[in-house]
């Protein structure tokens, strides 16, 4: 199976991954189905691939269940907060408010904290 053709079930929403120039692009596929936005993360390392498909699977059905975007920080564990930007027909998942520091490292942080297996 080519990266192409990854993809994670959550309902009836995938998880579909592209090798772009600048990364690893996953989105979503099945929430605008629904008349929500889908999700998109860019520019991801290859190897957190894996991770942040099942980090936009998680955030797809919170927001399928909210019937859109929630208000504010999405909480995914105790200490594991997103937040969902639109950017044109899609949400983006990036830091909660007030997080400051490099993106790079957050992505790779929020993987090793929801995924303790990750690390290795």
């Amino acid at each position: 199976m080519g990266m192409d053709e990854r993809a994670v079930t959550s309902g009836e929403v995938r998880v579909v991954g592209a090798e772009q120039p600048d990364g690893l692009e996953l989105r979503t596929r099945g929430l605008a189905l629904r008349g929500l936005p889908e999700l998109r993360a860019a520019g991801l390392p290859p190897y957190l691939g894996r991770g942040w498909a099942r980090i936009l699977a998680a955030l797809a059905a919170r927001v399928a269940a909210a019937g859109g975007p929630p208000p504010g920080d999405v909480q995914l564990a105790p200490d594991v907060a997103f937040r969902l930007t639109a950017d044109g027909d899609h949400l983006v998942p990036g830091p909660p408010a007030g997080f400051t520091g490099a993106v790079d490292q957050w992505r790779r942080e929020v993987v090793v904290r929801l995924f303790p297996s990750a690390r290795s």
